[in-house]
């Protein structure tokens, strides 16, 4: 199987439509400022990861993102689901997919993950997240309707994209629970888990 590529899913961090649900009692500046450093703490991680590709799948203007490295795609469809779904498409290859809310994931967990795909007894995985998401997708080839019917951003949206796959006839193997950071008791969590990061610094600054 070729090699997967890594995606990073992500917007442009700015003031009032990034990172909304930090809202209070952070300000949209702030909530902005820990956004861009969670983008750029993600793409750190990525970018040690040893991958043929790296494709950073944007919505927004990507001079200031276009980091060394990696492609630039833009994002195009209308929800979450056809966003996640056109990735793929465009990508046209074995990919993982990540969004830019965990801060604290490694080269290493990224690493086992793409080894995981790799392997010739799944078709895809998955990693969930603590509030019923999931922070990870693969697939070892596009797959049409991958994302039909699977409600975005959701307590139960990791069971029901499970359930999609497994519709599909795909194999799915699994990656470990990680915290995404949607509220401020997410970015205090992943900030104490993962001190070193960008935007463990940059909450700090505006506590």
């Amino acid at each position: 199987m070729q090699t997967p590529a890594l995606l990073v899913l992500a917007k442009q961090p700015i003031a009032g439509r990034a990172k909304t649900r930090l809202t209070p009692p952070c300000t949209p500046q702030q909530a902005a400022k820990l956004a861009d450093a969670a983008l750029r703490d993600t793409l750190d991680a990525v970018a040690e990861v040893p991958v043929g590709r790296r494709v950073l799948v944007f919505e927004g203007d990507p001079g200031p993102w276009r980091p060394k490295g990696f492609e630039v795609v833009a994002q195009r469809g209308e929800g979450l689901g056809e966003r996640l779904q056109a990735a793929f498409d465009d990508v046209g290859q074995p990919a993982l997919l990540i969004g830019m809310d965990t801060p604290q994931v490694t080269p290493a967990q990224l690493g086992d993950a793409v080894r995981a795909l790799a392997d010739e007894r799944v078709d895809s995985i998955l990693g969930p997240t603590v509030d019923g998401g999931y922070w990870c997708v693969g697939f070892q080839r596009p797959v049409a309707g991958a994302f039909v019917g699977v409600p975005m951003s959701a307590p139960n949206t990791y069971i029901h994209q499970h359930e999609r796959l497994a519709e599909l006839g795909l194999r799915i193997g699994s990656q470990p629970l990680l915290r995404d950071v949607d509220t401020i008791d997410d970015a205090e969590a992943v900030a104490a888990q993962a001190p070193a990061t960008r935007f463990a610094r940059a909450l700090e600054v505006i506590r």
